[in-house]
């Protein structure tokens, strides 16, 4: 019979009308509030007080590869090559010298060297919404308070307001926003499968000239030019300065910033970070063709220009049935992404800085069911983690020969917030304060992974 469950990842959405880029704060568009200083710009970063297990190679920039469904784990890092558990799954060697990888992931073990993979992350939610909520935020849900997700606290650690693009950007999906913080932490979503622009000629490489990713609400309506656009905001400012000298407040202070960060978005030169077509045809090829592809080449850009945090969505991972044959289809777009952003990055001196997370929201079963795939399984799975300041060649943990259970070194999620919260040099015991008054912290007592920290 089969299996028609459906990945429940990102059903909080945060695509953008032009009303609700207009509404501000109120509508949760300040996604791109406080977006972090960089090197590029000649920006100094602010220093924080690092906890003894944190690294001081701070990260300034994480990418998250978010494959929604629960990807086996048993097919991409940690194979079972010869068991029965393993399936027509083979291992190959990688970069690294007595380290293996899954068959379906050849272009990422060639760069091995610049990888750390954790064999044995352990917990107990075991349903798409529960884990999706827990590997975002580090929290289980608990129906009291919405915390905020790893995006949005390394947008509010991270940034600052100088930066004209939105420092927390989502590519290809939902995901999970601010929570109890303020709204401008939320993340503003572009569908990186967007068409092109300037109708260009078509290069070499399979990509065009003026491939432009399309991103909503930054032209001009129709009929309206820029210097009826400027007349229109200067009586929108001279209205909002009446309103706000009669009833100063946070919220309208809020919504006075969302207007003048939506009109620098619009504005800003460095949307050219959206034309893929500037890159060089041979390099567009390697990231791989489709939406995917295009996502992590984004993302690489986006960083570049000093977005702090961006999150990649891939689904389908959910391989109740055949498995085998939806992994290794998914994993021609995964790892041609992945593998040649870890290069890109490394090759342009950015991979030290920039932290890459790879992961979903558990495992599957080491046992493959009678339509020949895999359930779900959160008691022993694996996740990938490059570049920003993280011990690349090696491997954390391990599970049993079958893959039935971690044997050496667990880690919980909330060991893995720690870990990715020290990388950035944050302290991962630091607190926020829910609306009721408590203070929540970054982690949820978790211990950072001093193996994996440079």
């Amino acid at each position: 019979m089969a299996h028609d469950c459906k990945d429940c990842e990102g059903t909080r959405r945060f695509g953008m009308t032009r009303r609700d880029l207009l509404r501000g704060s109120l509508g949760g568009f300040l996604g791109f509030a406080f977006a972090r200083q960089t090197e590029v710009f000649g920006a100094a970063m602010p220093e924080f007080l690092l906890p003894q297990d944190t690294t001081t190679r701070a990260a300034k920039s994480v990418i998250v590869v978010w494959l929604g469904g629960g990807p086996s784990t048993l097919d991409l890092w940690d194979p079972k090559e010869g068991r029965e558990n393993g399936g027509p799954t083979k291992a190959i060697d990688t970069s690294v010298k007595g380290i293996q990888y899954a068959d379906n992931l050849p272009t990422i073990a060639k760069v091995a060297e610049h990888v750390a993979v954790v064999r044995s992350m352990v917990s107990r939610e075991g349903s798409h919404e529960r884990g999706r909520y827990l590997l975002h935020t580090g929290y289980v849900p608990t129906g009291t308070v919405v915390h905020p997700s790893m995006g949005s606290i390394s947008a509010m650690e991270l940034g600052n307001k100088k930066l004209d693009l939105p420092n927390f950007i989502s590519l290809g999906g939902s995901t999970d926003g601010a929570g109890f913080l303020p709204p401008e932490y939320n993340p503003f979503a572009v569908d990186a499968g967007g068409g092109k622009g300037g109708g260009g000629a078509k290069k070499p490489g399979g990509a065009a000239e003026g491939d432009v990713i399309k991103v909503s609400n930054v032209s001009y309506p129709q009929g309206v030019d820029k210097n009826r656009f400027r007349e229109r905001m200067k009586f929108l400012q001279e209205q909002e300065s009446d309103f706000e000298k009669e009833h100063a407040s946070e919220e309208v202070t809020r919504h006075k910033t969302a207007y003048e960060k939506a009109d620098r978005l619009m504005h800003t030169p460095l949307l050219e970070a959206f034309d893929l077509g500037k890159e060089k045809p041979e390099l567009v090829k390697s990231y791989g063709e489709g939406k995917f592809g295009r996502s992590c080449m984004l993302a690489r850009r986006l960083v570049e220009r000093g977005v702090a945090f961006v999150e990649i969505s891939l689904g389908g991972w959910d391989t109740h049935q055949d498995n085998f044959n939806k992994v290794a289809n998914n994993c021609k777009q995964l790892d041609p992404g992945v593998g040649t952003l870890i290069r890109d990055l490394h090759e342009k001196r950015m991979l030290d800085k920039t932290l890459i997370v790879c992961m979903g929201e558990f495992g599957r079963t080491p046992k493959i069911n009678a339509n020949n795939g895999r359930d779900h399984y959160p008691r022993a799975w694996s996740m990938m983690l490059a570049g920003g300041g993280i011990q690349g060649g090696r491997v954390i943990g391990a599970t049993d020969k079958d893959g039935v259970e971690v044997k050496e070194r667990p880690v919980t999620v909330p060991d893995l917030f720690a870990t990715v919260y020290s990388a950035l040099g944050v302290d991962p015991k630091k607190k926020n304060v829910s609306p009721l008054g408590r203070p929540i912290a970054l982690s949820d007592n978790g211990v950072a992974v001093k193996e994996l920290l440079s």
